[in-house]
């Protein structure tokens, strides 16, 4: 049995998708094994997830648990470990779980039969996957000795299982399931949590199986997205990849996110980006180098490991454009890794994750995402967590729009600001039904208003960037009366909503100047601020920069002396992190605004649009601030090694001046001798 470690995973990754037809001819009839390592050598990276088994049900090695792929002639799986292993380039093995267009065909009793339309029970006429539900326990056993049979016979640090999915499956098995459990097939809700349990029971079956088989085997699940549900869901995880291919369909506030939830959870991590122009399963596209870099730096300077997703042709021949696009965003993570073992974000504001609340089967909680979006381009490095985290760690915590507070969070909560935390609502996170908050927000709600949208009227006190005048919110704010609370801006009524019966202009009616306003809209009360919109879901939906500057204001009052401040652009992105083994301190600075190029990308829903990075600029002078304990010793740039003057500027804030930020750079500081 080959040997196993625990090492940390690698940071430049590929992940080699082989979803091959069964109707293709010469299935790696062109493999060149030394073609094959000297061109991830050539383009830095360390490391390649190689395929066992795909979609189309097929496996790429000699296999007396499934089948070989027909056109297939020779061993191509363990051709490619030997080569791999022989260069020093590690090998996850990927075996594709829930979609097998083979056993589907010979098992059609597996499949999962969705309640509801969606792409995971398509029609017999139609090309795409026909998902298999995990409920059956004949097709769990034999993923189980598949898994087994390629760690038993290939070196191997690990195993990839692909597409463990959510189908709102209600295949008989299911329904049977589903009434042994007391739920109700009829509600999405129920169906889901038959799918989480479902799952759950394949990963723990197959994880303590393997386990104690093959004691250090890496094992990962992978459905497209890490669930914000709290540690207790990744135990049977040895790390964690967070697929997130931001010109696939994620866009590019999907890993922030994603990746400052699971720095939280203890676990390595990597992401996944692709080389695809558009996403997964795209031959012939390549992504412009500048949007490679720029995404790879973004995922170290978040705390995750790099991968870059790239597909094999079916021949077997590796295509040079692919690697020479990767290879210098490669170059520059291989040259960076000193500056990055180790490395832990200072992030001082925590979002309490929305999702954790209102669990989904998809990626996307809005609430989360608007508010992260806002501290990126507030240059605030944030955390987001669930209940299981140390609130004692952040001076700020969020909850947005949607949180509810329960009597035990109540009180957790509670402890918190009595120790000096500062906390952030909106909308209704943690509003009871009876109108009052499970905090101490210093106001009561009345319910919605009846006006949608309607105005807030701020001021200067604050934020600088605040109107004179009212200024629209597309949403809903609730009815908030002051119980001793500072309000530092109003909601006002518009003259009426827009019915057939009534209606001005092209739009919305404008604000009636008359009117008394309908409430407070944003107050502050001992150390705790609450916007009376679901202020994080709109932006997410909007993009209105007064609702971010009104996030901003409130955040300067609670938290003043913020760790890092620099004059990157909105567009640009900064994080500070601490290598304490090395005495240092590392600011991260990236610019790489992505911009809307495709309209119409075609999806299994219809269409959407693309956000794209090209011919990335340089921009320049940027400075940097960061709050330290003492003067550093020097500061320069981690790449080249060029000295910056440090300017002292007070209260313990030191700073640099970078002349010239193309994609990324990291500022060291360093610690006195």
């Amino acid at each position: 049995m080959p040997t196993r470690t625990n090492k940390p995973l690698r940071y430049r990754q590929i992940h080699l998708d082989f979803h091959t037809s069964e109707h293709i001819p010469g299935i790696g009839s062109a493999f060149d094994a030394e073609d094959f390592v000297s061109t991830f050598k050539a383009a830095h990276v360390d490391s390649v997830t190689i395929f066992a088994k795909c979609h189309h049900g097929w496996s790429y090695y000699p296999t007396k648990v499934g089948e070989q792929h027909p056109q297939l002639t020779r061993d191509l799986m363990g051709d490619m470990v030997t080569a791999l292993v022989a260069a020093d380039i590690e090998c996850p093995i990927y075996i594709s779980v829930q979609w097998d267009e083979r056993n589907a065909r010979l098992h059609p009793e597996w499949r999962a039969r969705s309640a509801t339309k969606n792409r995971f029970d398509p029609s017999q006429l139609e090309a795409g996957w026909h998902t298999l539900c995990l409920n059956h326990k004949a097709y769990r056993d034999e993923l189980l000795e598949q898994a087994r049979e390629v760690a038993r016979n290939y070196q191997t640090p690990g195993l990839f299982f692909d597409i463990v999915l959510t189908p709102d499956c209600v295949c008989e098995q299911c329904l049977e399931t589903m009434a042994e459990q007391g739920l109700d097939a009829t509600k999405h809700a129920d169906r889901l949590k038959k799918d989480e349990w479902v799952n759950e029971v394949f990963r723990s079956e197959m994880s303590a199986a393997l386990r104690a088989e093959f004691p250090g085997l890496r094992v990962f699940y992978n459905c497209g997205h890490i669930h914000k549900q709290g540690p207790q869901r990744f135990a049977p995880y040895s790390h964690l990849e967070l697929e997130s291919l931001p010109t696939g369909g994620w866009g590019y506030d999907h890993f922030p996110s994603s990746a400052r939830y699971a720095a939280t959870l203890g676990l390595d991590f990597l992401a996944h980006t692709g080389k695809f122009h558009t996403s997964w399963g795209e031959f012939g596209g390549f992504k412009h180098p500048d949007a490679l870099e720029y995404e790879t730096a973004q995922m170290v300077a978040l705390g995750s490991k790099c991968l870059v997703g790239d597909q094999l042709h079916p021949n077997g021949a590796i295509n040079p454009d692919t690697y020479a696009s990767i290879a210098p965003a490669y170059a520059r993570i291989e040259k960076l890794e000193p500056f990055l073992d180790g490395a832990k974000q200072i992030s001082e504001v925590a979002i309490l994750s929305a999702e954790y609340f209102h669990p989904v089967g998809d990626r996307n909680n809005h609430a989360d995402d608007g508010a992260a979006q806002m501290l990126l381009e507030l240059k605030r490095p944030f955390d987001v967590i669930d209940p299981s985290a140390d609130f004692g760690s952040y001076r700020v915590i969020i909850l947005p729009d949607t949180v509810p507070v329960d009597s035990v969070l109540a009180h957790r909560l509670d402890g918190y600001l009595k120790q000096g935390g500062k906390l952030l609502l909106s909308g209704c996170s943690a509003l009871g039904a009876d109108g009052e908050f499970a905090v101490p927000t210093g106001v009561r709600s009345g319910g919605e208003v009846g006006f949608e949208p309607s105005y807030l009227r701020a001021g200067k006190a604050l934020d600088a960037s605040m109107t004179e005048t009212p200024f629209v919110v597309y949403g809903t704010a609730q009815e908030i009366e002051s119980q001793g609370a500072q309000v530092l801006a109003d909601v006002v009524r518009p003259y009426f909503n827009r019915t057939y019966q009534h209606f001005s202009s092209h739009a919305h009616a404008p604000d009636d100047p008359d009117a008394k306003p309908l409430g407070a809209g944003v107050t502050l009360h001992n150390g705790v601020g609450y916007v009376a919109y679901p202020i994080f879901s709109i932006y997410h939906a909007m993009g209105q920069p007064l609702y971010k500057y009104v996030v901003r204001g409130l955040l300067d009052k609670l938290l003043p002396d913020p760790a890092l401040l620099t004059d990157l652009p909105s567009a640009g992105r900064a994080t500070l992190v601490r290598q304490a083994e090395h005495g240092r301190h590392m600011v991260h600075l990236l610019y790489g605004p992505p911009q809307v190029r495709g309209k119409a990308v075609p999806t299994d829903e219809g269409s959407r649009v693309m956000e794209m990075i090209e011919d990335i600029p340089a921009i320049g002078p940027v400075s940097v601030r960061v709050r330290l304990q003492e003067r550093p010793g020097r500061a320069y740039e981690a790449l080249s090694g060029a000295e910056l003057p440090i300017t002292d500027f007070g209260d313990g804030y030191y700073g640099v001046s970078v002349e010239k930020l193309k994609i990324h750079t990291a500022v060291v500081f360093e610690d006195r001798a």
